[in-house]
């Protein structure tokens, strides 16, 4: 991997990647040999939804939270996926048997698009095929340092918009305004993007949530301008039965400046600590609140998969 890549998504490098198997509308091919045509709705458009989601003990982290989004997002921009949940699960779980990946540090990006269009248009009733269904799995492990490292993010001066613009809650293939946001941000040196709402208010980060521990109590955006995290929504839940105090509110870059702990979330590398934001030294190391969520979010985590059964 990129020396120069860091942040929550470092990983550890596995050579069994540049042959895995990867699913195409219920076909596996090999990487190599895994491709969609140049018409296709999301290589054209960014027209379509997607998923990341994390094996473990061989079973997929809270899938069903994961399926209730991709659905409630096809729902949302008019497109039918075509296959059922069923389906879709079934397919999830023989690519991974195809590639023999059933313990740990498996990482699976789940995508669909409209389909393929007969011309290059926008307009989606020039669609003439279902929509196309891959799924991409890789042994994709995160740096153990993701844990205790703390993070470096800078505010980036591009915004989460309004939600009659492009609304920031759907995971969409449309990610130009995250990408310019993670352009800003490592030319600034940092590992990460905060984005703020249009009222100046923190949102969430270019590819993570974002959180911050004032007075012991956890703090993150009101939820009106970022995506329907689910590893953002776990932590919500566990922090709350362990007895901490969870705001969802609007807050300012003046409040994470004298915050007492920082963190970021992510489907990928969990609850992560951020140590600098701007120039202002939050923590120098993992905090007290971080590290515990840390535990709790693990043990939910083997909670979920220990109750999960699979097809």
């Amino acid at each position: 991997m990129d020396a120069e890549i860091r942040g929550t998504h470092l990983y550890v490098a596995d050579e069994r990647n540049e042959n895995v198997l990867i699913d195409i509308n219920g076909e596996h091919h090999r990487r190599p040999d895994a491709k969609i045509s140049v018409f296709d709705s999301g290589f054209m458009l960014g027209d379509g939804v997607w998923e990341g989601i994390r094996l473990h003990n061989g079973r997929l982290a809270f899938l069903d939270r994961h399926l209730d989004r991709l659905w409630r997002g096809a729902k949302a921009i008019l497109m039918d996926i075509g296959i059922t949940r069923e389906e879709m699960e079934r397919r999830l779980y023989a690519v991974l048997d195809a590639n023999g990946m059933d313990g740990e540090g498996v990482h699976i990006r789940l995508m669909v698009t409209r389909g393929i269009r007969s011309t290059p248009y926008q307009d989606p009733r020039v669609v003439v095929t279902p929509a196309t269904i891959v799924m991409i799995p890789e042994w994709k492990q995160p740096a153990p340092e993701t844990a205790t490292r703390v993070l470096t993010l800078a505010t980036v001066h591009v915004r989460r918009g309004y939600p009659d613009v492009q609304d920031p809650m759907l995971n969409s293939h449309s990610k130009l305004n995250c990408i310019t946001a993670c352009i800003q941000a490592a030319q600034a040196g940092a590992d990460e993007g905060l984005m703020l709402d249009p009222q100046g208010f923190v949102a969430t980060c270019n590819s993570t949530h974002f959180f911050i521990v004032r007075d012991g109590e956890v703090w993150t955006s009101s939820g009106d301008y970022c995506l329907d995290g689910i590893t953002r929504g776990v932590v919500i839940e566990i922090a709350g039965e362990a007895g901490m105090m969870v705001r969802k509110r609007n807050f300012s870059l003046a409040h994470v400046y004298g915050a007492e702990e920082a963190f970021t979330t992510g489907t990928f590398a969990g609850v992560a600590p951020v140590g600098t934001i701007d120039g202002r030294v939050i923590s120098t190391q993992r905090g007290p609140v971080v590290e515990r969520l840390q535990q709790l979010y693990l043990d939910r985590l083997a909670k979920d998969v220990a109750a999960r059964d699979r097809p």
